[in-house]
């Protein structure tokens, strides 16, 4: 009996749930190392317990009846459900779901057998180290070499390049300073007063400014917002003063937004 992982090509209805193991007898068989290999997963689960993504292990390992690799890949991305479903994530596809639930059977070429025996054996490894989201990626990233078989693009985004050296801290060092316009000039967009008659501005570039409560100057603005352009520049002891283009008026103001 072959102990390498060989996903021989046939009807799976073998069962390795936790604790226990079912086989019935069909026109094929899974390898003895498939099935071992599917027990040592229940190996550190709780007893009695089945968590979604050995229910996916279980399905995909049932592909194997499967003889074109297209068509096994579909059925290895359908065994996914029970994960995406605990992650409430987007259901398969019906046709892929279809082939979960009835893999037809076939013969499949020699060729893909290793192929598919890597695949397997990639996402089995899966539940080392991933759990949740992380292991659905694992498995789906395990199926990329069967991907690069048919020539389809890759599905897995690449892993970010790890930088070869964390960036330096700024402990220690002086701030650097930030530059900052000395002055700001803009057209009014909208203006309205309070009961005070102090006035909020809101300019087109975004910027909201507003009167100071200790400014006594009044505005007396009566034309369309658009029709004043203002000048805000800094003024003394942080203070800012705002300037109506061709008018005498200074106000202080200070941003709100």
């Amino acid at each position: 009996m072959n102990t390498g992982l060989r996903s021989q090509q046939m009807r799976a209805d073998n069962d390795f749930s936790c604790g226990r193991t079912k086989s019935r007898q069909s026109k094929y068989k899974f390898g003895y190392a498939v099935l071992a290999a599917g027990l040592s997963l229940c190996a550190g689960t709780t007893p009695g317990i089945a968590r979604p993504q050995d229910d996916v292990l279980s399905s995909a390992f049932k592909c194997a009846a499967i003889a074109e690799l297209r068509t096994w890949l579909d059925c290895y991305y359908g065994a996914a459900q029970p994960q995406r479903a605990a992650l409430g994530m987007a259901p398969v596809s019906a046709a892929q779901a279809q082939l979960v639930a009835s893999p037809p059977a076939g013969n499949p070429p020699a060729q893909d057998m290793a192929l598919r025996d890597e695949v397997l054996r990639s996402a089995l490894d899966c539940n080392r180290t991933a759990a949740g989201r992380a292991w659905l990626d694992c498995f789906y990233g395990a199926a990329e070499p069967a991907r690069a078989r048919l020539g389809l693009a890759t599905r897995t985004p690449p892993k970010a390049i790890a930088s070869a050296a964390p960036p330096a801290s700024g402990f220690g060092l002086a701030p650097k300073p930030v530059k900052t316009p000395d002055s700001v000039s803009a057209r009014m967009a909208a203006y309205e007063f309070d009961r005070y008659h102090r006035f909020t501005v809101t300019l087109d570039n975004g910027e909201v400014w507003q009167q100071i409560a200790g400014d006594d100057d009044i505005a007396d603005w009566n034309k369309p917002a658009s029709t004043y352009r203002v000048e805000i520049s800094r003024g003394m002891f942080g203070s800012y003063n705002f300037r109506v283009a061709k008018s005498a008026g200074l106000f202080k103001v200070r941003r709100i937004r």
